[in-house]
């Protein structure tokens, strides 16, 4: 019978992708926070493409690796899951910045810096909680997802904010249509967030 310390030898592979698709994601994160912050400056989108280029590989490396290895640190379902939940956060930042880069003359006056911040730290705790499975330890994995999960409810309060402007009666029909789109897409960033951290929680708990 092989022992837990052979296993997670074994499956040190798949730790090491995961903590590169999590680290891709976080860089789409910080960059979108970068661009947001000085609006005045021309965006460029080659960080974007890069982070999810990085996503690709190590996504692309892990369901090679599920089918090469006889032996995984945890559930083949799981890392499955894990990969796809990360795999959604740099597709989403993009979407948002393409989008962003095209309109961004007419939305002046909205400030979405805060709401990318917010973003970015979500993402920089989804980083530190796929690292924390080498260990499998529940209550770090608690306290992570605890943070990680304060951070989601000061989003939302700050994209409801944002949603003021939509109704302030200044705006007209096209103009709430898009701001309504880009409140969307960032909420929907936060939330991948959120389901990638859940899905961390869950190896924690199974494992543990």
């Amino acid at each position: 019978m092989f022992s837990l310390q052979t296993i997670f030898g074994q499956g040190k592979q798949f730790f090491a992708l995961l903590d590169e698709a999590a680290d891709a994601a976080h860089a789409s994160t910080r960059a979108l926070y970068e661009m947001l912050k000085a609006p005045q400056s021309t965006p460029s989108l080659d960080a974007f493409k890069l982070a999810r280029q990085r996503e690709r590989t190590a996504s692309d490396k892990i369901s090679q690796a599920l089918v090469d290895s006889f032996i995984t640190p945890m559930e083949r379902e799981d890392i499955e899951a894990l990969a796809s939940a990360l795999y959604k956060i740099p597709k989403q930042v993009e979407r948002f910045a393409d989008r962003y880069a095209l309109a961004r003359h007419r939305l002046e006056g909205i400030d979405f810096a805060p709401r990318a911040a917010m973003l970015e730290k979500a993402a920089a705790v989804v980083v530190e909680m796929v690292h924390a499975l080498r260990d499998m330890r529940l209550e770090q994995m608690k306290q992570l997802n605890d943070r990680l999960r304060v951070i989601e409810t000061e989003a939302d309060r700050l994209i409801l904010e944002l949603h003021r402007d939509i109704y302030s009666g200044r705006l007209d029909a096209a103009e709430m249509f898009l701001l309504k789109e880009f409140f969307e897409i960032l909420e929907k960033a936060i939330d991948r967030c959120r389901e990638a951290g859940v899905v961390a929680y869950e190896i924690v708990l199974k494992n543990s």
